[in-house]
């Protein structure tokens, strides 16, 4: 109550109760890591965690206790500006306020902060960031996102063995290169695939950096948004978040405990879900599945590969599922639904590769889920999707590629996003991947000598009048590896 009262007494000698313009004011604090995720058309989920200090202490941002609400206006400098209610951040959600708000309008430009207070400390603000609210599913309007997987925090530092020399010092005092290209190219909104952090690296598990109780966890992911560029870059770009094994609990993990005990499947679960801006915290039934409509050029969808599986190693075939019986039929539903012209499923596994022949965890692997695969083909083809602007869009692989399975269907992996883990890809007719009888078409692969680390930036629009989909790759300084471009098919 004392903190409350402190807090209400704070805003109204600011006059933020009375005129939020004079918010302004206030000093710029940035303890306060404000970021913005889910975008949509009329909505966005706004996120903000409280730190004691803006720098690591022993690995770590500890948190501190406050209060505070979002302030967004659709004017730089807030004029007119609204407000969420105010919120509490507690160590129950690791010291994070959240909100989904809704009722904006579309293809509007929007700018947000944070005003809180931390403690017992004076009234403040975050640093402003902005977003654009997609626009009307009727509307043809261009739209943009980049995507990339492995996002390897300690083969970036040297922490664990790098495939290739440790960041510079000036890099590792920033972070990762590429926040930065993309942060320059600004894209509608960014999804990171997967493996965001990596809770069993390094390798050794007495490493004071290897994640298995949650506060541990925790951690991994302070380390990951306390990077200056990740910051400036989550200020201008929306982030949808997926999770794949290592950020769920270790490599190539299921739901059992197969190989290690820690992290435990439900850490793994609750861990994400409170760290990053994917589920409202009032929403009482989360899923981390979901779909988002940009207009009517582009819908994705976004699928939840590690909480439903069947274990790895069970036979594959007609009972074995990577996605569960829930998702498919609501991944089937909406793909019908959908009259967008453009459709791209996001899965943070590779569903085509070529991959790594002896993993068994995804729907490429042999022994894996072949069989769950081939049926979502099947059932693709028996509704046409060949013949309806579908894509598939992946991460979980080091490499960057565009596949072509012998069913018609096409996979780009958007490859690691630095360059310390990244590796060479595995090619068609070669006797150590999933294909090694030759069977796929790659138009574009990392190898040997070519491979480093980036992301995919893929952008629909309909300039000429006829709608159009681009994927161009990018390493980590922002230059162009390789780009296609295809119209749509006529409906």
């Amino acid at each position: 109550m004392k903190l409350i009262t402190s807090f209400i007494l704070g805003l109204i000698l600011s006059g933020c109760l009375t005129a939020t313009n004079d918010s302004d004011k206030l000093r710029t604090d940035s303890r306060l890591l404000t970021a913005a995720g889910e975008l949509a058309s009329e909505s966005i989920l706004l996120q903000c965690r409280f730190s004691s200090t803006d720098t690591l202490v022993n690995l770590d941002l500890p948190g501190i206790e406050g209060w505070g609400y979002f302030q967004l206006s659709t004017d730089s400098l807030f004029a007119g500006s609204f407000q969420t209610d105010t919120l509490e951040a507690t160590g129950k959600n690791d010291y994070i306020i959240r909100k989904l708000v809704s009722g904006l309008k579309p293809n509007q430009q929007y700018y947000y902060r944070t005003v809180a207070q931390m403690g017992n400390g004076p009234v403040v603000m975050s640093a402003t960031g902005s977003f654009t609210t997609f626009p009307t599913p009727d509307t043809p309007h261009p739209v943009s996102f980049a995507t990339a997987t492995g996002f390897n925090y300690e083969k970036f530092y040297g922490i664990d063995k790098p495939a290739t020399e440790v960041a510079s010092e000036e890099d590792q005092r920033l972070g990762f290169e590429a926040f930065e290209a993309v942060r320059q190219i600004k894209p509608d909104f960014f999804v990171a695939n997967g493996d965001v952090v990596y809770y069993d690296k390094p390798g050794n598990e007495d490493s004071e950096y290897y994640a298995k109780t949650k506060t541990q966890m925790q951690a991994k992911w302070h380390r990951y948004f306390a990077m200056p560029r990740n910051r400036d870059m989550m200020l201008q770009v929306p982030v949808l978040y997926l999770k794949d094994d290592h950020d769920h609990r270790f490599n190539d993990c299921d739901t059992t405990n197969q190989k290690k005990a820690l992290p435990t499947h439900k850490d793994g679960i609750e861990v994400f879900i409170e760290e990053v801006p994917v589920i409202d915290f009032e929403d009482l039934n989360p899923k981390t599945y979901r779909t988002q409509r940009a207009g009517s050029l582009l819908q994705v969808w976004l699928v939840e590969g590690r909480d439903y599986r069947s274990p790895n190693l069970m036979e594959d075939g007609p009972g074995k599922t990577l996605w569960g019986e829930e998702q498919i039929a609501w991944l089937k539903e909406s793909l019908l639904e959908s009259d967008a012209v453009f459709k791209i499923l996001i899965s943070p596994t590779p569903m085509i590769g070529p991959d790594d022949a002896y993993k068994k965890d995804n729907h490429a692997n042999f022994g894996g889920f072949q069989h769950e695969r081939q049926m979502f083909f099947d059932w693709l083809k028996e509704h046409d999707f060949l013949n309806k602007n579908f894509y598939l869009v992946c991460g979980d692989r080091h490499w960057q590629y565009h596949s072509i399975h012998p069913d018609g269907f096409e996979e780009f992996s958007s490859g690691a996003f630095v360059d310390q883990n990244s590796r060479p890809g595995r090619v068609p007719g070669d006797p150590e991947s999933t294909d090694p009888d030759a069977i796929l078409e790659v138009p574009y692969i990392q190898t040997e000598g070519n491979s480093s680390g980036g992301f995919l930036l893929i952008r629909v629009d309909a300039d000429s009048g006829q709608p159009k989909i681009n994927f161009t790759y990018y390493n980590t300084r922002g230059n162009q590896l390789y780009s296609v471009t295809k119209n749509a098919a006529e409906i």
